[in-house]
């Protein structure tokens, strides 16, 4: 199943590792500026540092676990349009009946390839593939012992090209993701210990899909309008995201039920790094109960260190594009 995917993402991998020119720190296509987002992968390919992601709430469990989360994902680029990401969690849990447990998520990893991207029209599509190593995390915790492959198309476009009448709508954008999750083992067996049979549990192939609505300040005031607003207010990105799990297949134990969060929140972005704080809200019962909250650092490593640990491995380092060039 992945074969496909790799015969046509090779020509693309080939052309950018033997094309090298010149590269541009951080996803800026045109004026817009592409901020990394908390809950869905953001459409460009960096050299970032996203360390700690911290998470708090109540999962999907019956009855509801608190659940902590602390994570951390390093992106390299290979080249300018090919990067690839590691990332792990921690995961403390506490049921309201049983003693808390804690232990190590499954570590990912993303390989990502930009295959267009259009200055005029602020707009940018990547594909990926992200790989769940199974049996490198605790089961304790939920982590599966095979491996889950999912290829994924992410996608940003500003609206900056709005004629004038819709100023309004200008520091608009939009980001979304579209994945399908495919388990290497269709079934895990176990041994029921009261009845002595073995168990089948059926392992879905699942589309993850997410997205986020974003209006940047930033882009305001320098593309659109200066309204003499505090510095500080000129960092913000306003931003609403969501990320969805949909069983599409091999769901006999498993159920049909989308399940994901929506969240609501704020980046402020400077040159070198951005803060972010969203609430978690479950779309429904299976997904969590209450309203959970997360925050990230994230540093730009393409602009704190354009000719070191942000080049690119086959490249050359140039000046970074700033979001704040004054600054």
């Amino acid at each position: 199943m992945l074969m496909p995917f790799w015969r046509r993402a090779l020509p693309g991998l080939v052309v950018a590792l033997t094309a090298i020119g010149q590269v541009q720190a951080h996803e800026i296509v045109g004026n817009r500026f592409f901020p990394a987002t908390l809950n869905i992968d953001d459409p460009g390919v960096n050299d970032e540092l996203a360390i700690p992601t911290i998470s708090g709430f109540k999962n999907g469990d019956t009855p509801p676990s608190k659940q902590l989360d602390i994570s951390g994902e390093y992106a390299k680029r290979i080249t300018d349009d090919f990067a690839i990401a590691v990332g792990g969690a921690w995961t403390h849990l506490k049921p309201s009946w049983l003693p808390a447990v804690s232990g190590f998520q499954n570590v990912e990893t993303l390989l990502k390839y930009r295959i267009y991207r259009n200055p005029e029209h602020e707009f940018v599509m990547s594909v990926g593939l992200g790989i769940e190593w199974g049996g490198t995390g605790s089961a304790a915790v939920g982590a599966e012992k095979f491996n889950v492959y999912t290829p994924t198309f992410f996608f940003g476009k500003g609206l900056g090209d709005l004629p004038d009448t819709m100023n309004w709508a200008r520091p608009f954008a939009i980001t979304g993701q579209v994945g399908y999750a495919v388990p290497a083992r269709s079934k895990t067996l176990s041994i029921n210990t009261d009845t002595g049979d073995v168990d089948a549990e059926f392992n879905a192939k699942v589309l993850t899909w997410g997205g986020s609505i974003q209006y940047s300040m930033p882009y305001l005031k320098s593309s659109v309008i200066d309204l003499n607003l505090p510095e500080f207010i000129n960092h913000l990105i306003p931003i609403v995201e969501f990320s969805l799990q949909t069983p599409v297949s091999n769901t006999l134990t498993s159920g049909t039920v989308t399940t994901g969060t929506i969240n609501p929140g704020v980046l402020w972005v400077g040159n070198y790094f951005q803060v972010g704080v969203e609430a978690i809200v479950p779309v429904n019962r299976q997904s969590g109960s209450g309203v959970g909250v997360m925050a990230q650092l994230h540093l730009y490593l393409d602009d704190i260190d354009p000719r070191g640990l942000g080049k690119p491995i086959f490249g050359a380092a140039v000046q970074p594009a700033k979001p704040f060039p004054g600054n």
